[in-house]
Formats: structure tokens, sequence, C-alpha cells
């Protein structure tokens, strides 16, 4: 038996082809998080975003603005997980995971996270950027900056369809290729 050797530069590849517009798809979920982020980042520094009383961040808490950095990473760092279902450690573990590197990801550890979560994010992301623009409370910023509060939180509208094609795509092709 001889051995095959692999180059070194040769990059790990995932078990069948992944759609090109699915691998679009999981990098603009995380295009979706970041205007809201950076938005949050501002706010928590004394951004004037238009809110007054309790909500203005120049009378909040302490820890408001390492709990929007915090928030925001947490944002992120789920976003970035989509990435999983388009890349090869969507299919076996990396080896800096211990207990777990090298193994093979079992779909469904996958798949059904993915798809709760898609859930998840449109009905937390859909209501509440519909209702920036209800206007029922006084403290809640009003004309331009619900504008600009409103754009950058738009985009978490997309996040769940996304992770949900994505999802499908990654079901669709470990069901083919294993």
């Amino acid at each position: 038996m001889t051995a095959v050797e692999v180059p070194a530069d040769a990059a790990p590849r995932t078990r069948g082809e992944v759609p090109r517009w699915a691998d679009w798809a999981a990098q603009a979920t995380l295009w979706c998080a970041l205007p809201s982020g950076i938005w949050r980042i501002l706010f928590g520094l004394g951004l004037p975003a238009g809110f007054t009383g309790s909500q203005d961040p120049q009378h909040g808490p302490w820890y408001m603005l390492p709990y929007v950095i915090t928030l925001t990473a947490v944002s992120e760092a789920v976003a970035f997980l989509s990435m999983g279902l388009v890349r090869p450690w969507g299919e076996v573990w990396p080896r800096w995971v211990p207990f777990l590197r090298g193994r093979r990801v079992h779909p469904l550890a996958a798949i059904i996270p993915a798809a709760l979560g898609s859930i998840a994010l449109m009905r937390i992301w859909t209501p509440l950027v519909f209702g920036f623009s209800s206007g029922g409370d006084p403290e809640m910023p009003h004309g331009a900056k619900t504008v600009i509060m409103a754009a950058c939180y738009l985009p978490l509208v997309a996040w769940g369809p996304l992770l949900a094609a994505v999802t499908v795509a990654y079901a669709v092709r470990r069901r083919r290729y294993g």
C-alpha cells in the first residue's frame, strides 16, 4: 500500500459542491448583523440617537458600553456560525475543538440549531424592526433618528431567511454526499 501525499497548501474541501448562492447567503448573514452592531456601539458611546429619559445612554447604567460591545460580538459570532454550513469545518470538527477534533459533524447537529435559529431570528427581528415606526414610546427617537436606527436594524430582517436558505442547502448537500 502506498501513501498519497497531500500538498501542504491544499485547502480542505466540502463533500459535494456548495452552491455559489449558498456561499454568498452565508457571507451575507455576517453583513446583516454588522450595521445594528455598529449603531449599538455608537449608542453605547453616547451618540445622540434621539432617546430621552430613561432610554438616554447618558443616564444609563455604567455597564451600557460593555453590554453593547458584548452583544455585538456575540451577534457577529452567531452570524459567523452560518459559515460552517458552507465550509469544511461544518462537516468535520476543526482541530482546535477539544475532544471532537477530526470527527465527523452529524448533519442534524448543525441542521437543527440552524433551523431553530432562523425561526427565532425571523420571529424576533421582523416585528421589532417594523415596530420602530409605531411611535408609541415618547422616549424613543423620532424623525430622521428613527429612520437611521431602522435602516441599521433592517438588515436583521434578512438574517433569518438567509440562514434558513443556507440550512436547506446544507441539508440537501449532506444528504446527497454524506
